[in-house]
């Protein structure tokens, strides 16, 4: 698989990276990429919300989206460095941390958790420490949890990954059931089939951006 991205070489939070970002679709506003009108036809607002941001980004050159933190938040910040290392251990695999990375032929990026090399194989490691009910939902469903698929689809779109190991890491429950690791073997169609959506939206997101420009002049 071709691994056509760049790794800004730019810390979190600098005006350097924040300039990288601009403007980007990113995996964690994946879900609004394709997000559906509730009722009748149009654009739903999500959607409408999420390109006018792009294009003022790329306007002014810096993220426009809020910066907030929260309990969960924060927990995710604190454990995920155990996560890590629990991962590690119990499967054997490094996982390579990385900065924002961005595609060169696409306004398109990510933040992943990490990089994985696996049996020759590459792909990423998502890493999840949500509240102990939502990780046990996670353990009995077995599988990446919807409000993420789309995150993960735009990952692997960005980076080339060949698979993902999503992970939830919760070490409030007993020790057999504090990791939970699910991998997800790329599925080209449905990667397909969200490429050619991000870059309809990618399309529109130019079109705001010229208009917002022209009234600018």
């Amino acid at each position: 698989m071709k691994r056509n991205f760049i790794v800004s070489e730019h810390p979190q939070g600098t005006p350097e990276w924040k300039a990288d970002r601009a403007g980007r679709a990113t995996g964690s506003s994946a879900a609004a990429v394709t997000a559906k009108p509730k009722s009748g036809s149009g654009e739903a607002a999500t959607r409408a919300d999420y390109r006018i941001q792009l294009a003022l980004e790329r306007i002014v050159c810096k993220p426009c989206d809020d910066e907030f933190s929260s309990e969960h938040t924060d927990r995710g910040q604190e454990r995920e460095p155990f996560a890590r290392m629990r991962y590690e251990i119990t499967t054997g695999i490094t996982v390579q941390e990385s900065g924002f990375v961005y595609r060169e032929d696409m306004m398109a990026g990510c933040s992943v958790d990490g990089f994985l090399e696996d049996g020759g194989k590459f792909g990423i490691w998502e890493a999840k420490c949500p509240k102990t009910k939502t990780h046990f939902k996670y353990l009995t469903e077995q599988r990446v949890p919807p409000t993420y698929v789309n995150q993960v689809l735009h990952n692997m779109l960005v980076t080339g990954a060949e698979f993902v190991d999503f992970v939830s890491f919760d070490p409030d429950m007993p020790e057999k059931l504090q990791l939970f690791v699910f991998r997800w073997e790329r599925d080209e169609s449905l990667v397909s089939e969200y490429e050619a959506a991000l870059r309809q939206f990618l399309f529109e997101v130019d079109a705001t951006h010229k208009q917002i420009a022209a009234m600018a002049a």
